[in-house]
C-alpha cells in the first residue's frame, strides 16, 4: 500500500502497510472521510511525522484523540491552528513551561514549532469524527501507534517520552529506562492538572538530559 507520510517513516515502518489491520483501518477512514466531517483535515492525519522524521526525533509527546471540534486538530497532538483560543489542557502546559522557565506565557497553540526541532507531538488516535470524541478508537490506530513507539524505544537511543495521564503511561509501559528518559505524570487536563502535572518539571527535565548527550536542548 502507497501511504503519503515523510520517506524515513515510511522505510521504518514498512512492515505496517500491507498487514491486514492497516488496510482494514485504511478502508474505514477513507469511508468516514467520503459520507461524515472527520479531523484532522485528511492531508494532515500524518502531520507530526511529516514534520518531524524518524531519524530526527528527539522528544514524544503522547496524547490520545485529535481535537473534535471544528477548526482545531491539524495532525499534533494538543497542538491547534493559529489563532484559535487555547483548549484548557494546552493552556495548562503553557502555564508550566511558564513556570518552569520563567518565559512569557505563550498564546500561539500551533506546535508546529516544537515539531520542526524534533519533538513527535503523537496521538495514539490520529482521527476523529466531528463532535464524538473517541469514535475513531478501536479501529486500528492504536496498534499503529504502539509499532511507532516501539520502533523509536527498540531502533533508537536517548529519547525522552513524555507520558501524561494513565492511558499514556500504559502505553508507553514497554519503554527501556535505561536507554530514554521516561517522563510520566498526571495529565495537563483542568480535571487532573493539579495532582501531579503541575510541577513536574518535565521540559526543563527533557532539556537537561539533551544536553548531557550532547543534543541541542529544545526551545518550548
Amino acid at each position: 500500500m502507497d501511504v503519503k507520510i515523510e520517506p524515513s517513516w515510511k522505510e521504518e515502518l514498512r512492515a505496517e502497510w500491507d498487514k491486514p489491520y492497516f488496510q482494514r483501518l485504511t478502508d474505514f477512514v477513507r469511508q468516514e472521510y467520503a459520507t461524515k466531517q472527520v479531523f484532522p483535515p485528511g492531508q494532515q492525519i500524518f502531520a507530526a511525522f511529516d514534520a518531524c522524521p524518524f531519524d530526527k526525533t528527539k522528544v514524544v509527546i503522547l496524547g490520545q484523540d485529535p481535537y473534535h471540534d471544528v477548526g482545531k486538530a491539524n495532525g499534533l497532538c494538543f497542538s491547534v491552528n493559529p489563532g484559535t483560543p487555547l483548549p484548557p489542557s494546552l493552556l495548562n502546559i503553557f502555564k508550566e513551561i511558564h513556570n518552569e522557565t520563567g518565559q512569557p506565557m505563550e498564546t500561539n497553540g500551533d506546535l508546529s514549532r516544537w515539531a520542526k526541532q524534533g519533538v513527535l507531538l503523537l496521538n495514539s488516535v490520529l482521527t476523529v469524527e466531528a463532535h464524538k470524541a473517541a469514535s475513531h478508537q478501536r479501529r486500528g490506530w492504536e496498534e499503529f501507534t504502539d509499532e511507532v513507539i516501539m520502533r523509536l524505544a527498540n531502533d533508537r537511543e536517548g529519547l525522552v517520552f513524555m507520558l501524561w495521564g494513565a492511558y499514556a503511561a500504559r502505553k508507553g509501559a514497554f519503554i527501556d529506562r535505561n536507554k530514554h528518559l521516561v517522563l510520566t505524570s498526571a495529565h495537563p487536563s483542568p480535571l487532573s492538572a493539579a495532582k501531579g502535572f503541575f510541577g513536574n518539571g518535565h521540559f526543563l527535565k527533557a532539556n537537561e538530559y539533551l544536553e548531557s548527550r550532547g543534543e541541542k536542548p529544545i526551545e518550548w
